[in-house]
């Protein structure tokens, strides 16, 4: 099984990305190819980069990089559920990507983006650069969800708009497919 690390995006009180995960999470379970791990960037809280070294080196001194490492080492791919935020990605998953370099090497990631009119597409637009920066694999398929929320009720749950759940198939396909081919390669930071 492919270990799939999804990660809630936002950090800000009464946000709603924890929702959009679960359901993306669900999806990835049902494809039968993942074991899904959800990951909230609220509960790893890490602070402003705070590490002396550059993260290339891999010489982290402060406990909560050392716990963020081992998290995402253990991961083989990313699904990164991110809102957008003034016609980008929030500065949370920016300052996490930040604290690691070698972990994030080499392992395929997809989008799902979810905000008003724009569905949150800018935010997977500027974060595909810095992902392929880390030398990432951003897949070309994506899920952008479009006034998302009308579509979480009073209980807290993610209702997907028909057609929404289909739509995130073939993003897990190409990650799953990545996976497959790069093998012990991706591992090893081929």
């Amino acid at each position: 099984m492919i270990h799939l690390q999804v990660i809630i995006c936002s950090v800000r009180q009464k946000r709603s990305g924890p929702a959009v995960a679960r359901w993306a999470a669900d999806l990835a379970e049902k494809h039968g190819a993942f074991a899904v791990e959800l990951v909230d960037l609220a509960e790893v809280n890490l602070p402003v980069f705070d590490e002396p070294n550059h993260p290339r080196l891999r010489r982290y001194e402060h406990e909560h990089t050392k716990r963020w490492s081992a998290i995402v080492e253990r991961a083989d791919a990313f699904l990164m559920v991110t809102p957008e935020y003034n016609h980008a990605f929030p500065a949370s998953i920016k300052n996490a990507i930040d604290y690691l370099n070698a972990e994030w090497a080499h392992k395929p990631v997809g989008l799902v983006s979810y905000g008003g009119v724009s569905a949150g597409t800018r935010a997977a637009m500027t974060l595909r650069p810095v992902l392929s920066a880390l030398k990432m694999i951003p897949v070309a398929e994506g899920v952008a969800i479009p006034f998302f929320n009308k579509l979480i009720g009073e209980d807290g749950v993610f209702t997907p708009s028909p057609g929404l759940d289909d739509s995130a198939k073939p993003m897990l396909d190409s990650i799953a497919f990545y996976v497959e081919k790069l093998g012990a390669q991706g591992k090893r930071g081929a």
